[in-house]
């Protein structure tokens, strides 16, 4: 029902010649229009603006630092700032040196690649990443990622060398991929992958990754190359003959080990070292243990010789020839995307907490630069991987010199410890990557997911259902496409609401959300909650159509004033196209033939200079536009009263317009 000190208040407001007439913004031409949305779209950040009015000098110095962040900080770093990064840098290097190993070993590389991969890429990122925090290496879902794809087309058995080539390959597409995101400013691309989208994909990566470290848990010799879950537990269970005890029993053990580290670290924050400095020290345990027990005699496989020296070169052994290069491209391409969204989430979440800004064009250039190099000296993919930079966050960090210190480490590890690693046992590497995983399975996140949005939480499931009964690429392409369907179903069904009047006031929201908003006689108020284009202006016509048929049954079956105008509120419209002006028009055209009144109210910049060149306004007229809802439903009730004291009053004579 309509409020009676309203509707006196309203025609006070209309009588006293209260209104203001909707401006049409200065037409601007097309390329200057273009112009700006291609600036935003690609330079946000507006990187240029710092080299306006500086001399060429302070100029080449600003570019420098641009390409070469070190060369920012460099010049303030102290002897407190190394002794920090140090620490952090000797924390970080215990843990990648074990993961290393263990990842290569996960992506059915040999292992010293992963010691490779840990020497020349965090160099790279030291001096070009923007990053204080991130710690460089490989990572786990990466690796699957490389021998699933991978292993679809050449058996890295059968054919080591070739494999070898194809995964250097890959890094390398990899590596181009990322750094040109970067370069053309085309990170916003990353964001298509959602959280929910992350979250169901890790979740389900890690769950695969465990089930593949049964082959080294069990001791088994021969394992399926396919990733889903039925697969491998088929091929664990027609092997039980095959199953090793003490390769269990040892695989257990240090799991056990492993797991209570990383709980008490979690409990007591300040003991975070131990957690970090846990996967070596099962690392040493298990190989002294082999070697005192010659358990490698018993059944338990070690990763026996690795050669001492430092990165070979490989810029000569990457492939690009038919039939094995668009293999090499695909992998490179995804598991590039998937590192990148990865390291840039991961920088951003330590930058938010230090209070600093990254820049995700310099880290996509930055990562992509890491993996160029990488490719030619003999590593695989690498990126910011969470567990290693939380380490590193803990450890106290300063800058990017611990990335530094943890290279130095692994250099003096390459040069003169790798034969203590002959006796590790292979089951302690399959141990350190399942407690690593566990850490990717975010219960929370997903419970989170459920609680406030159902349609995330579906993407999540399907992108976790998709990786572990598929395939990683499956579960991929699965959340991928969901996302996308429900950006397309936001755009071509937008929500429409009608509208009504809190009480003893100007403002008029939702009548679902806001059940005492007062319904306005004679008048029904619909809001358009989205731009309005091409693929939803059928929809929205429709919907209008039938909002307007509700509203009349409703009237005629309480007795009360019948309908004679329609208040479209465009508040939330942001755009429109020449679809949506026609859908205006008919829309129009119908009130028109029903006898009804159309009114516009609250339109933006944007659309009010589509209506106006589309002769829209002139068609409409310029008296059925208002700055707000309150003054269209103030205009209407104006006519409403003046139409009951003056029936003979022609309702198209504009009412003060000023």
């Amino acid at each position: 029902m309509g409020n009676t000190d309203y509707d006196v208040y309203t025609s006070a407001r209309v009588e006293s010649g209260v209104h203001h007439r909707v401006a049409v913004p200065p037409p601007q031409p097309f390329f200057k229009s273009l112009k700006y949305s291609l600036k935003e779209t690609f330079f946000p950040d507006d990187p240029l603006r710092q080299f306006k009015n500086q001399p060429p000098s302070r100029k080449l110095v600003l570019g420098m630092q641009y390409v070469f962040p070190f060369l920012e900080w460099a010049p303030r770093y102290s002897f407190q700032f190394f002794k920090a990064d140090l620490i952090a840098g000797i924390t970080i290097a215990s843990l990648a040196i074990p993961q290393g190993i263990s990842y290569a070993k996960l992506a059915n590389l040999p292992p010293i690649l992963g010691l490779y991969s840990s020497f020349v890429p965090p160099l790279i990122y030291a001096m070009m990443g923007s990053s204080r925090d991130l710690a460089v290496g490989t990572v786990a879902v990466a690796s699957l990622l490389t021998a699933s794809m991978l292993g679809k087309e050449v058996n890295p058995n059968e054919n080591p060398k070739l494999y070898l080539h194809l995964a250097f390959t890959a890094t390398f597409f990899a590596g181009v991929l990322q750094a040109s995101l970067g370069l053309l400013r085309l990170g916003f691309i990353v964001d298509f992958l959602s959280h929910a989208t992350i979250v169901g994909f890790m979740a389900g990566a890690a769950t695969v990754v465990c089930l593949q470290q049964l082959k080294g848990i069990l001791g088994l010799e021969h394992f399926t190359p396919s990733t889903d879950l039925v697969s491998v537990l088929r091929s664990v269970f027609t092997q039980t003959h095959e199953w090793r005890w003490e390769s269990g029993v040892l695989g257990c053990c240090f799991l056990f080990f492993l797991l209570v580290t990383k709980y008490f670290s979690k409990k007591r924050p300040k003991f975070f070292w131990i957690s970090a400095m846990a996967p070596l020290t099962s690392v040493i345990l298990g190989s002294l243990l082999v070697y005192l027990t010659h358990a490698e005699k018993h059944g338990v496989q070690v990763i026996g010789q690795l050669k001492k020296g430092l990165n070979p070169p490989s810029a000569g052994d990457l492939v690009f020839v038919s039939p094995y290069m668009m293999t090499a491209i695909k992998t490179g391409m995804i598991t590039g995307i998937i590192a990148l969204a990865e390291g840039i989430a991961v920088g951003r979440s330590f930058a938010m907490f230090k209070n600093y800004h990254i820049d995700g064009n310099k880290e996509m250039i930055a990562i992509g630069m890491m993996n160029i190099a990488g490719s030619c000296t003999s590593c695989y993919l690498t990126t910011g991987p969470f567990s290693r930079s939380a380490v590193n966050f803990n450890a106290g960090c300063k800058t990017a010199v611990s990335n530094i210190v943890m290279a130095m480490a692994v250099m003096i590890t390459l040069l003169f410890l790798t034969p203590l690693f002959h006796y590790t046992p292979l089951v302690v590497l399959s141990s350190i990557i399942i407690a690593a995983m566990l850490g990717l399975i975010d219960y929370d996140a997903a419970i989170h997911l459920w609680k406030v949005d159902k349609f995330d939480f579906i993407v999540c499931m399907g992108a976790y259902v998709g990786v572990v009964f598929g395939s990683v690429e499956i579960g991929l392409v699965i959340a991928v496409v969901i996302s996308l369907l429900r950006v397309l179903l936001f755009v071509a069904r937008p929500r429409t609401f009608v509208l009504g009047n809190i009480p003893n006031s100007m403002i008029y929201r939702n009548v679902d959300q806001y059940p005492n908003a007062n319904s306005i006689p004679g008048i029904i108020i619909l809001e358009i909650d989205a731009p309005i284009y091409f693929a939803n202006a059928s929809y929205l016509r429709e919907r209008i159509s039938r909002w307007i048929d509700e509203e009349e049954d409703k009237l005629k079956s309480s007795g009360e004033t019948s309908l004679q105008y329609i208040i479209l509120d465009m508040g939330a419209v942001g755009n429109i196209d020449t679809s949506g002006i026609s859908m205006l028009e008919e829309v129009k055209k119908t009130t028109d033939r029903r006898g009804l009144k159309l009114v516009v109210a609250n339109p933006g910049a944007e659309v009010m200079k589509k209506l106006n060149k589309s002769n829209f306004i002139e068609n409409i007229g310029q008296e059925w536009i208002h700055l707000t809802v309150g003054e269209a439903v103030a205009a209407c009730n104006f006519r409403l009263h003046s139409h009951k004291h003056n029936p003979a009053k022609d309702e198209s004579e504009p009412w003060n317009n000023v």
